[in-house]
């Protein structure tokens, strides 16, 4: 657990130094998500960091925030979902506001018993799980802003536990938007930004297999980039399926940028 609350920490190191780089203009910029600018960006990450460290410290409060949330939602007020949770700063006020909490939030993963089951929007979740999800959100929306500056990225090796998401979530993918994921799981080998291989075996015998950058597959994973914009070779019907929808993260389906929308940065990777 240590290891994986050192590599949360530097995933969030690495965002605060580009972040402090940023000029005062750069804040209501629109990155290449949604059209949000950094300072929508920021405050979304802030919000989730923030209640990861509500769930791990006051399980009663994040509670009764869970479901004032539900009820916004049932009711159909968005607007009110959307003011529940942190009053946000913005631009570099924010920047302090995010790094505090996401501190905080290291210092309470790397204390907790990674097998500890904390509250989440959907079903409950162990800690290593919450972490994890917390990194690959930072990661992932971190390179909204190095896309949105032209900015090249040099990525390292923490990005296996993406990688591991990513891979565990292939199922989730077509269940997600309603299908019926395929009988064979496709063999993943990515090699990692050290040079080391990393193997996730999948079916017995199967023909479906991704391999290659282990960087590339996580922009996939996380739809940063279409897989057309990546040299990942990708082979088998189920493979193919599952890298053109791939989604590792929670909430409703969403589908990937389109092929060159955000390809700019893959010779940097």
């Amino acid at each position: 657990m240590q290891q994986l609350a050192a590599d949360l920490r530097e995933e969030g190191e690495e965002l605060f130094e580009l972040l402090y780089s940023l000029d005062d203009s750069d804040w209501d910029r629109p990155t290449p998500f949604n059209g949000w600018t950094v300072n929508q960006v920021i405050g979304h990450l802030h919000g989730g960091d923030w209640a990861v460290v509500l769930t791990m410290t006051d399980p009663a409060a994040y509670a009764l925030f869970k479901q004032a949330r539900q009820d916004a939602r049932d009711r159909g007020d968005e607007a009110a979902r959307n003011r529940l949770g942190p009053e946000l700063e913005s631009g570099r006020k924010l920047m302090a506001q995010w790094y505090e909490y996401f501190q905080e939030m290291c210092r309470q993963v790397a204390a907790a018993d990674p097998k500890a089951r904390v509250q989440w929007s959907g079903p409950d979740m162990s800690v290593r799980s919450a972490a994890t999800a917390r990194q690959m959100e930072t990661w992932a929306h971190g390179q909204d802003i190095f896309d949105l500056l032209r900015r090249p990225r040099r990525p390292a090796d923490r990005l296996k536990n993406i990688a591991v998401l990513g891979v565990k979530t292939f199922g989730w993918t077509f269940r997600n938007r309603g299908l019926e994921p395929p009988a064979e799981t496709p063999h993943v080998t990515l090699t990692a930004p050290s040079g080391a291989i990393w193997d996730f075996p999948g079916s017995e015998n199967t023909g479906s297999r991704v391999s290659g950058s282990a960087a590339e597959f996580c922009h996939v994973v996380t739809q940063g980039r279409n897989i057309a914009d990546t040299s990942l070779s990708v082979t088998g019907d189920a493979a193919t399926q599952w890298m053109a929808i791939a989604q590792c993260f929670a909430g409703p389906p969403r589908n990937p940028p389109a092929p060159g929308e955000r390809a700019w940065t893959q010779a940097a990777d």
